[in-house]
């Protein structure tokens, strides 16, 4: 409601004048009526009195028929103020003398009697003229009996007509008087309530401004102490408690100050120690994923000889041994990557159906080694996702189903809820208790591999899943009971079917005859590269360095059609430059790949802004063709860039 917000002095000043107006109208209103009500009968009375006086000088000049005495009575009648005009008739009602009759004919010779008004401007008044015989008893008062004689012996009629004119000036002169006299006392009221408002509200309205600078922070005011009784307490109140607060903020922010600085000065500790372990992790992973690179590619290069059968069985578990500490590495980099934020998500549209197909055949073989039951319920349902990343939560959520099921089966299925796509991978294994099922999805955690058993993974499958989803905005749920199985499921947006391409995957795309340009310091790992490049069919021309490649490629006389630069090289330039110059030199289009083992964002960073892929050393063989068709456009589709 309006009134609402009102303000105190405004409240106070109504409080105060509203009273005092309403009286004051009221008392003026019934005044001014009384006071013209009374003029009106003082003006009927005189003009009463004045009929009554001529009708008594009269009485001997219509009885003796003089009509110049009645004239000359009706002419020094009409000498009175207010008289609009004088007449005297006789017994036969005629006229027989009269003054100031010109412009009331028809109001003088009215048959009414008495007190008469006619219009908004004369009153007709009229008396009648007999003998005056009176009492003996009361001379001033007529006795019934003598009224009635009189009424026998009337001589004649007199009437005179007074006007209002006069009457109405005064009328509004005393309605102006009212009025000033209203406004005066008005505006004396509303001088007395506006000090008397001031008087009551200012101390509120100090009291009030402090409040609102103390909300604002500003602890160091006082409120002027005004008044008395409950305003003069609420005052020094306000003061004292303005001031206590003050003390307590000083002291808090003191203890914040010392406890900040404790905090920053443990916080550069941590970020000195952070910075010497990034610094050491980063060497280290460097320094272990060149000889895990060349490691790779030399086995890879190896198996495609010709051995005897305890050789090649040999070669599959040195590869086997090789693979397992390349996931290990490769899982580490997944959560380095998406801690940093540098993974970034390219949602559209995409069939669910045809990922469940590839899913089915890539895991039923090592489901039935197991002996178990792997269901993957067909969809022709179609979400709105990154297919690349939901296919890696998916499979990372496969892999733990069947990793974590000693017997019975996994299945993988999807619902539809209303405008979201329920996916669930289902699984008859050991479950996880209900404290746990949190910290499953943290790094490293496994409920039951205390040995560290390398064949149930590292546990970081479920920490990728979590992020992706996260990345991704999809929900993750988990349902579980120990024994009994679990029920992992993801939710996300449901998207309508679109045309699409026929995507074909060249992994094994036919690479024979591609000129490929390698820098690269790490001789070892130089080596392995071109010797399973050449195995596949490449031209292959390699140097330590910039020049060292330039040279090669003019002994050659020689234009590369794919380069491979490793992003560490000694001297002023890294991959990424090397890459530009010989963009420089060769063309724009000239496709680049980069190799590095550095795990750190800001490499990723940098190969992204630029649009060059990146591979992660160690770089599995499959990874590496695939990365090389697709930068030489030989295959359609994307190609598997590192993850």
């Amino acid at each position: 409601m309006i009134h609402m917000r009102w303000d105190i002095r405004t409240r106070v000043l109504l409080v105060a004048l509203v009273p005092t107006a309403v009286l004051g109208i009221l008392l003026t209103a019934i005044l001014t009526v009384s006071r013209l009500g009374d003029l009106e009968d003082a003006l009927a009375a005189r003009g009463q009195a004045l009929a009554r006086q001529l009708a008594s000088a009269s009485e001997f000049g219509l009885f003796s028929g003089n009509r110049d005495e009645l004239a000359r009575l009706a002419q020094s009648t009409l000498s009175n103020a207010d008289l609009q005009g004088v007449a005297i008739f006789g017994r036969d009602h005629e006229l027989l003398a009269s003054a100031g009759l010109q412009a009331n004919q028809t109001a003088i010779r009215r048959n009414a009697s008495g007190v008469e008004w006619v219009g908004n401007s004369i009153i007709r008044i009229s008396a009648a003229v007999g003998n005056t015989a009176v009492s003996e008893e009361d001379p001033y008062t007529l006795t019934a009996g003598t009224a009635n004689a009189a009424t026998s012996r009337k001589l004649g009629e007199v009437v005179v007509l007074v006007s209002l004119e006069q009457l109405e000036s005064r009328k509004n002169l005393h309605m102006l008087k009212a009025l000033l006299t209203l406004l005066i006392v008005l505006a004396g009221s509303g001088a007395l309530a506006m000090w008397l408002s001031r008087s009551v509200s200012q101390p509120i309205r100090n009291i009030a401004r402090t409040v609102t600078d103390i909300g604002r922070g500003r602890l160091d005011v006082q409120v002027p102490v005004e008044g008395g009784g409950s305003l003069q307490q609420l005052a020094e109140g306000l003061n004292e408690m303005a001031r206590r607060l003050k003390l307590s903020r000083d002291s808090l922010e003191m203890q914040v100050s010392q406890a900040t600085a404790e905090l920053r000065q443990r916080k550069e500790e941590a970020e000195r120690a952070n910075l010497a372990k990034s610094r050491f992790l980063a060497a280290a992973s460097h320094d272990l994923r060149q000889p895990m690179h060349a490691l790779g590619l030399f086995i890879e290069d190896l198996a495609n000889k010709e051995h005897s059968g305890d050789t090649q069985q040999l070669i599959g578990r040195i590869a086997a041994s090789a693979e397992a500490m390349e996931n290990l590495l490769d899982s580490l980099l997944d959560i380095s990557k998406l801690d940093a934020g540098v993974v970034t998500a390219n949602p559209r549209p995409f069939p669910l159906g045809p990922l469940f197909e590839r899913i089915e055949s890539e895991y039923r073989a090592s489901a039935e080694e197991k002996g178990l039951a792997l269901r993957v319920v067909p969809t022709d349902l179609w979400v709105e996702s990154d297919p690349m990343l939901f296919e890696r939560i998916l499979l990372n959520l496969v892999t733990n189903a069947l990793r974590y099921t000693p017997r019975g089966a996994v299945m993988v299925t999807a619902r539809r809820r209303g405008v979201r796509v329920l996916i669930e991978v289902r699984d008859s294994g050991i479950g996880i208790p209900e404290d746990a099922q949190e910290s499953v999805f943290q790094e490293f955690i496994q409920l039951d591999n205390a040995a560290r058993d390398r064949s149930k993974g590292l546990g970081l499958g479920l920490a990728i899943v979590r992020r992706l989803c996260v990345l991704l905005d999809h929900r993750l749920s988990l349902r579980s009971r120990p024994g009994r199985g679990s029920v992992f499921g993801i939710e996300a947006k449901i998207a309508r079917p679109v045309t699409q391409l026929n995507e074909a995957v060249g992994t094994e795309s036919n690479l024979v005859g591609l000129v490929i340009g390698i820098v690269d310091d790490d001789s070892l790992a130089m080596e392995s590269l071109a010797g399973l490049l050449r195995a596949w069919g490449c031209y292959v021309v390699s140097g330590e360095s910039l020049d060292a490649l330039l040279h090669a490629l003019a002994d050659n006389e020689i234009t590369p059609q794919v380069l491979i630069s490793d992003f560490r090289l000694p001297g002023p330039r890294n991959g990424l430059e090397v890459i530009a110059t010989l963009r420089a030199q060769f063309g724009p289009q000239l496709p680049g790949l980069l190799l590095s083992g550095d795990t750190g964002p800001d490499v990723l960073r940098q190969a992204t802004d630029l649009g060059i892929p990146l591979l992660h050393k160690p770089v599995r063989p499959a990874k590496l063709r695939a990365a090389i068709a697709h930068v030489a456009h030989l295959v359609p589709a994307p190609g598997t860039q590192a993850r």
